[in-house]
């Protein structure tokens, strides 16, 4: 068993003014299945490459383990390579039978090893690399976000492969995962770390009692300094009032006062005003008191859209529909049906590579959207119907084409600007981000950017394509509210399985 002590860790991208780690410090056992939390843009990433040694930083990581990361770099000449091939480049210490082992666990037929690594599945490419990290022993594992883009049969796999393993960080935004595979968790809270046994709902429950605590105590002591204000302003102006009485008085009026009052008004006024630096002195024992209590308090609020109402019930009808691309005699699947209502919110599930980004190209293409695919390469036959004058909002589940600034942008999309910055400001964007190009945002900012252009657009029917990739736990609980209050009609492909449960009217299964 070996411990990572962490001190005083501080860490910033050149050229940039914002420490994205500062003065962290904590340790953690090599033993732990360590989930790592925070919102988008704390620095989780960043931290694990820190760990790798990847970057320059202040203060000081200690441990005698070594690292190793998930996922892997693969070039674009890697993709025409056997992954076989690629393995003594990613781990060369290891053989290939301990691949083959961890092959096995992952429920892999081992001849996706002798198969160009680009024609492989977004799910065999997970498992191959996860083998390749676990093969090796008396390591500490770094992996980040490795359900991103897998389906659920695929993420159920990679579950149980983890449940089974030891001595690893894990970053993920998947409550589900979080729960069945992590013993720990290490969370990068607004201003200070922590580290507490047990899940992320364990976490979650008390995080949100230790919340209503400090709000209670805020407020208490809140109270306490208005009434401690009230009284030393009260006995100010007592102090004041008396002292002014100290020279000059009516003899007619106050005929028993001779020159001694003044001594005896003197020790009366000094007393009042030694009252007021008592209370001042309290006042400012209770602001230190209450400084530091809301620090980490996550206050999400809430979100809006304006979902447009058709004037029709059926806004899609699908019906014996089959769909290929272009040039391939393949169908992706055939015989599909669904409809979707007006109100409904629809989530189409199955696994990697079944049609579910299809049908929706394929939906889209019948519609007018901002930044409309000319052709989308799809041949489809039985009955795929939309709804002619119906407006959509797609989110896209590539980010890749973000660049330039937020204002560029906007002004592309015919965005109300001020709108679409305050929307970004609620989900969590700090007003630095403005400033910068997309193209330095983390993968969850960029989400959040097609998230809040999707928002702001009035439309009949709202279609995502995988929108919480890169999200963190608390934007996805934040939408999951704006979706039940709002009641948009919606169209989406997303794995996260409690916000299935959340939001779905329906599940339609393809290849089932």
């Amino acid at each position: 068993m070996a411990q990572i002590q962490v001190t005083d860790l501080t860490f910033s991208y050149d050229g940039s003014a914002d420490e994205v780690l500062k003065d962290v410090t904590f340790r953690i056992d090599t033993e732990w299945k360590l989930g790592l939390i925070g919102r988008n843009g704390k620095g989780k990433t960043t931290l694990l490459n820190l760990f790798m040694g990847r970057y320059d930083y202040r203060g000081s990581i200690r441990t005698s383990i070594r690292f190793d990361y998930f996922p892997y770099q693969a070039t674009d000449a890697d993709l025409t390579q056997n992954a076989v091939d690629l393995i003594e480049r990613w781990k060369p210490q290891i053989e290939l039978w301990q691949v083959l082992i961890q092959i096995n666990d992952l429920k892999m037929d081992p001849e996706c090893l002798y198969r160009p690594f680009g024609t492989l599945s977004f799910g065999e490419r997970t498992r191959v690399m996860l083998a390749v990290l676990f093969a090796a022993e008396n390591e500490f594992l770094l992996i980040d976000e490795p359900t991103n883009h897998l389906d659920a049969k695929t993420r159920d796999v990679v579950k149980e492969y983890l449940v089974s393993k030891k001595g690893f960080i894990l970053v993920s935004h998947d409550r589900d995962l979080l729960d069945k595979v992590c013993d720990h968790v290490l969370v990068l809270n607004r201003s200070t770390i922590e580290v507490q046994a047990g899940n992320f709902t364990t976490w979650w429950e008390n995080k949100e009692k230790k919340d209503a605590f400090q709000q209670a105590e805020n407020e208490k002591h809140l109270k306490e300094i208005g009434k401690l204000k009230a009284a030393a302003d009260r006995s100010r102006r007592w102090a004041d009032k008396n002292e002014k009485t100290k020279i000059g008085f009516d003899p007619v009026r106050e005929h028993d006062r001779s020159i001694a009052t003044r001594a005896f008004i003197g020790a009366k006024t000094k007393k009042m005003q030694a009252r007021v630096k008592s209370y001042e002195q309290r006042i400012d024992r209770e602001i230190a008191e209450k400084e530091g209590l809301l620090q980490d308090i996550e206050s999400v609020p809430d979100l809006k859209m304006e979902p447009l109402r058709f004037h029709k019930v059926v806004l899609i009808d699908v019906n014996d529909l089959s769909l290929r691309y272009e040039g391939s005699e393949r169908e992706l699947f055939s015989g599909l049906r669904f409809q979707v209502k007006r109100g409904e919110r629809v989530i189409l599930s199955g696994g990697n590579g079944c049609g579910k980004s299809s049908i929706l190209k394929a939906i889209l293409q019948k519609t007018s959207y901002p930044g409309k695919e000319p052709h989308s390469g799809l041949s489809a036959s039985g009955v795929l119907d939309v709804a002619s004058g119906i407006t959509v909002s797609y989110v896209n589940q590539d980010t890749s084409f973000l660049s330039g600034s937020l204002w560029k942008y906007c002004e592309s999309r015919g965005l109300n600007e001020t709108l679409f910055l305050a929307v970004l400001r609620q989900l969590d964007f700090g007003r630095e981000q403005f400033v910068k190009n997309m193209e330095e945002f983390s993968e969850g900012q960029k989400k959040k950017v097609l998230i809040a252009a999707s928002l702001v657009t009035p439309a009949h029917l709202y279609i995502w394509d995988e929108p919480l990739n890169f999200i963190d736990v608390f934007s996805r609980m934040q939408i999951e509210k704006l979706i039940l209050e709002y009641e948009p009609t919606m169209l989406l492909v997303e794995h996260d399985i409690r916000f299935q449960e959340k939001v779905a009217t329906d599940v339609i299964t393809i290849g089932d």
